[in-house]
């Protein structure tokens, strides 16, 4: 256990991020992006619905995609050591007031489990869950261009301040960089709960939406492939190919057909508990969004589009 400020005990059990639930308008467009350009595998589907796994990855899926009448958030879940841990953490939870979405149980989604929701400080809704049956996996060949996993992701907050700390105090993140502008102060701030330099991040924003979903490739040239592919397809590129400073990992980033932000990322850096110190990193600097200086610069409609529209499904539990 992890003491945090405000004296606050956390678990310091969340293992990995699972996956990221998505509603859109148009399933079968967004489901037909997400598998032929983007190389996911439908796994489990009805009308209407979808789970989409990535196939190197033991996740039962890395993307479930629901019909809706407007885009949303569904949920962000992440993984646990036990199911014991499960139920300290609901309980500690609901000791501090958190909103619980649902009671520890077992799951209904692809390999169950066990886990229970909840709502985090701006409204999201968050699923933890241990005890999930691996998916048969494999592993990615050289020159195969799909996503071995779900890497991260980056929600946009208006105080991002509030929700670090929130996500500090009640699920044990630790802080690894941050972004900062001499002018603006604090823009990102990223977090890990394993040694990947960050499974989560939180970007300023006038409102709480999806920034972006990012999605692990097998190394540079299985990147810079897939980054190819989505190119040819006719994908909107929004950014990329270039090196982020904070996490050192290589980028790309399109829009998907309702206009959410997708990644190709790969060598995301790995942290040494016992000797990081978080950085703060110059964004006005170009280095440090983009090492390689290969990227387009970024301008107003990057940003335009990695704010993406206000969700309106926050404090509303989804209903799958």
């Amino acid at each position: 256990m992890l003491r945090q400020p405000g004296g606050t005990l956390a678990s310091t059990h969340l293992t990995h991020l699972r996956h990221v639930d998505l509603a859109v308008p148009e399933h079968d467009r967004q489901l037909a992006f997400y598998t032929d350009i983007w190389g996911l595998t439908r796994t489990v589907g009805d009308t209407g619905i979808s789970f989409l796994a990535a196939q190197g990855s033991p996740e039962q899926f890395v993307v479930r995609l629901r019909k809706a009448p407007e885009k949303r958030l569904d949920l962000l879940a992440f993984g646990i050591a036990a199911r014991e841990d499960v139920d300290a953490l609901a309980e500690r939870l609901a000791a501090d007031e958190v909103r619980l979405v649902s009671e520890p149980d077992v799951l209904s989604t692809p390999g169950g489990g066990y886990g229970f929701r909840f709502f985090d400080v701006d409204g999201r809704t968050v699923e933890v869950s241990s005890n999930v049956t691996p998916r048969e996996h494999r592993r990615i060949e050289a020159a195969e261009s799909i996503p071995v996993r779900l890497s991260h992701v980056v929600l946009n907050s208006p105080d991002i301040a509030v929700t670090t700390a929130w996500y500090q105090q009640h699920l044990g993140f630790r802080l690894t960089d941050t972004m900062h502008s001499p002018q603006d102060g604090d823009l990102m701030h990223f977090l890990r709960i394993n040694p990947q330099h960050h499974s989560l991040a939180f970007s300023k924003g006038p409102h709480t939406s999806l920034h972006h979903a990012s999605f692990e490739l097998r190394g540079l040239d299985e990147y810079l492939r897939a980054s190819g592919r989505a190119i040819r397809s006719g994908a909107t590129k929004l950014w990329g190919p270039g090196r982020h400073k904070a996490g050192d990992n290589a980028f790309t980033y399109f829009l998907d057909p309702h206009g959410n932000t997708v990644e190709y990322t790969t060598e995301m850096e790995q942290v040494d508990e016992d000797t990081w110190h978080p950085h703060i990193y110059d964004a006005s600097q170009a280095d440090v969004t983009d090492q390689w200086g290969t990227a387009n610069p970024w301008d107003e409609q990057v940003a335009k589009e990695s704010i993406n529209d206000p969700d309106h499904g926050c404090f509303i539990a989804p209903p799958l």
